[in-house]
């Protein structure tokens, strides 16, 4: 099991645990609010180079509450400054370029820049987020009751989750594993779903007492459902 985390999981409880029970993880450090490293980043002045944008430095670091150590990655990237003068359309402006700087706590044991790119893809999963908001309503709060709301989101995720396993059961894979842990299944989203099989017209009749749901002729809606009922049965 791999995890990469942001700065809200920064604490050596969630470090020690995942450790120990044998993930591997990636760490945003919240480096703006210590000072010892912040003037660590400060005073650098050799950075290995990585490519034009990326370049990094590693240390062994945790804050001096914590008891233990952490490799731990400086990253920085070359970003073009905003210029905030007047716009000259008749003159050449170079641009000028500075940077953005993250620190990023791992006990991964793979080069730099494979660290960097895992830990950078977690775009992916803000993703699935994204979608059991939008899709799921995972971000409504239905009652004012603690029980109630989480089967509520435990409803929301169950459901997000059974709509990828019948198409991770139903399609073969067409990526390959990358550093960066993108999905290996071309996921459709659930709005596509929802209205191409569920959100259809059709009718509920009775022919010689037998219930039958009847809809519009359409072969690709056919296909998909029957795809999904062969695996589901």
């Amino acid at each position: 099991m791999e995890s990469r985390m942001d700065s809200a999981f920064f604490s050596w409880e969630t470090v020690d645990l995942l450790d120990r029970r044998g993930v591997e993880f990636t760490l945003s450090v919240p480096f703006e609010r210590l000072p010892d490293l912040k003037g660590r980043i400060e005073r650098r002045e050799r950075w290995h180079r990585i490519n034009d944008v990326w370049s990094y430095f590693e240390l062994d670091w945790a804050p001096k509450s914590w008891p233990g150590t952490l490799r731990t990655l400086v990253v920085r990237q070359a970003v073009p400054t905003r210029d905030k003068g007047p716009i000259q359309l008749d003159l050449f402006r170079p641009r000028e370029w500075g940077y953005d700087y993250t620190v990023i706590a791992t006990n991964k044991a793979v080069a730099a820049k494979h660290i960097i790119a895992f830990h950078h893809g977690r775009g992916s999963q803000e993703g699935i987020f994204s979608e059991l908001k939008s899709h799921c309503q995972m971000d409504y709060i239905p009652t004012r009751r603690w029980a109630a709301n989480r089967l509520y989101v435990l409803a929301a995720v169950m459901a997000h989750n059974l709509t990828r396993e019948l198409q991770m059961q139903t399609m073969s894979p067409e990526l390959r594993n990358t550093a960066k842990r993108t999905a290996l299944w071309a996921f459709e989203k659930l709005s596509t779903i929802r209205n191409t099989l569920i959100r259809r017209a059709g009718r509920l009749t009775r022919p010689a007492g037998r219930l039958v749901l009847t809809l519009s002729t359409n072969q690709a809606v056919q296909s998909g459902i029957e795809r999904y009922l062969s695996k589901a049965a």
